[in-house]
């Protein structure tokens, strides 16, 4: 299924020099350029008017289904700069049947694959003097999502549903860069339940942990560690991030997709790489007290947290109400695998898999 796309360029382009000022100092998040794009879905129509059009605010009604029940999932990658100048995204299919697999748990319509990848495809194209260059680790951070914008109140799947895509130049996105994060573990809070929405990447989900993060800040921690809602004591995943555990014979262990965590891209890819870089992979269920144990008697050398946003961050301390455990501050596996999954996003070693998928 394809569609035919309408572009509307904005009247009012950022300048060069700008531009030139937010990519020096991106963030995270917090520029977007100068387009968006946006498709539509009814019942009778299916996936219809499609359009990059200008960056900017959306006219909703206030009684929108989005506002009310929370119907809206969505995704993030990024594309990158190569070494010829030109850009590509990093596994855009993975992210794209994720998105399907989150619209499916949250009654929403599936979005063609072919037709995401457009999407992205199309506005990195029209804003690519975005795309930062690769000497750094800077990249163009693209968030696609869907919400529900059927006009009415009462419960049920919406009949009108909107996909967007923005995206912004984005830099680290923790604040120490390369250091190593402190963690909070979460005990009175839980990310996801048995039956629940923890493998969908919705909105809800995010919302629901905020609470959480925040007390993880007052405790002076940049993220939240949660365990799952039977039985407190299993290792699932950070607000946002997959986990990863180092043991002194250099295997690593993730731990299982159990339908509470979310299945991430860059721990999909990480499996690979791992096992090329000569470790085992493990996928079993962690206890709580096997990390802070393992720490202790020196079993476990690193933990580390992978995502999009964040790549690969190791983690120093672990806290909790009376307690903490801290991990050496050598990091080598993580540090190698990070800078093996990096080069091959900047185009700097080769794309053995099929990974990058190549705009221009």
């Amino acid at each position: 299924m394809g569609l035919d796309f309408s572009v509307e360029q904005t009247p009012n382009p950022t300048s060069p020099e700008r531009l030139t000022e937010i990519q020096a100092e991106p963030g995270f998040g917090k520029y977007f350029t100068d387009h968006m794009v946006t498709v539509e879905w009814t019942p009778d129509a299916g996936w219809h008017n499609a359009r990059v059009r200008p960056y900017g605010p959306l006219s909703m009604d206030p009684a929108s289904h989005v506002f009310h029940y929370g119907q809206a999932i969505f995704e993030g990658f990024k594309a990158y700069r190569q070494p010829d100048g030109g850009i590509a995204t990093f596994r855009p299919d993975f992210n794209a049947e994720r998105f399907n697999r989150s619209a499916d748990r949250l009654a929403l319509p599936e979005l063609p694959v072919e037709v995401f990848v457009e999407a992205a495809d199309r506005l990195v194209s029209q804003d690519q003097n975005w795309v930062p260059d690769n000497s750094g680790e800077a990249s163009l951070y693209l968030r696609p999502f869907m919400m529900a914008t059927e006009v009415g109140l009462g419960v049920k799947p919406s009949s009108h549903v909107t996909f967007l895509v923005i995206a912004s130049p984005v830099g680290p996105y923790f604040a120490s860069g390369a250091q190593q994060v402190t963690i909070w573990l979460s005990e009175d809070y839980t990310r996801a339940a048995p039956g629940g929405t923890g493998a969908a990447k919705c909105s809800g989900n995010y919302a629901a942990s905020l609470v959480a993060q925040q007390e993880g800040i007052a405790n002076g921690c940049a993220q939240v560690l949660f365990l799952d809602a039977v039985e407190r004591r299993w290792v699932e995943e950070l607000g946002g991030m997959n986990l990863w555990f180092v043991q002194d014979d250099n295997t690593l262990i993730t731990p299982e997709l159990t339908g509470t965590i979310l299945e991430g891209g860059t721990r999909d890819a990480l499996k690979t790489i791992a096992g090329e870089l000569g470790h085992e992979v493990e996928e079993r269920r962690v206890d709580i007290d096997e990390w802070r144990k393992g720490v202790d008697t020196g079993r476990i050398t690193e933990v580390f947290a992978c995502g999009t946003a964040a790549v690969i961050a190791s983690l120093g301390t672990l806290k909790w109400h009376g307690g903490e455990v801290t991990l050496p501050t050598e990091t080598p596996v993580a540090t190698a695998l990070r800078a093996a999954l990096v080069d091959l996003q900047y185009g700097r070693t080769p794309d053995n898999h099929g990974w990058m998928h190549r705009i221009s």
